[in-house]
């Protein structure tokens, strides 16, 4: 498994909303592609906010299996593998799933969210 397939879940506040995104994980969150893409920049939540709206900790946060029902955008970054290791509930725990897979199993909307860092 290459870095980049670890598919990391991100938590976020932008505006008004929490959402999650999932994104390669040797991508960064790129808070000029989230204003033009979400409308407002994006701020990371506490890791107990984090905790009480996904059920899982920072570091195992998974997109699937939400308590509270969260828009979940991937990014496009995890198109470029043919395989994805999303965490699974816990920080030593993921699922292999392809990401067309996973965005459909999580009904999520597909963005160009993030970069690779300079």
């Amino acid at each position: 498994m290459l870095p980049g397939q670890i598919g990391k879940t991100l938590s976020l506040s932008v505006g008004e909303a929490v959402v999650l995104v999932v994104a390669a994980g040797d991508y960064r969150l790129d808070n000029r592609k989230v204003k033009d893409a979400l409308g407002s920049r994006p701020h990371m939540l506490g890791s107990e906010e984090v905790e009480q709206l996904t059920g899982h900790p920072v570091g195992g946060v998974c997109p699937f299996g939400l308590p509270t029902p969260l828009p979940i955008y991937c990014d496009i970054s995890l198109r470029k593998f043919d395989t994805v290791y999303p965490a699974a509930g816990s920080r030593t725990a993921s699922v292999q799933i392809t990401p067309a897979g996973l965005a459909e199993l999580v009904g999520a909307t597909w963005a160009d969210l993030c970069s690779l860092p300079s």
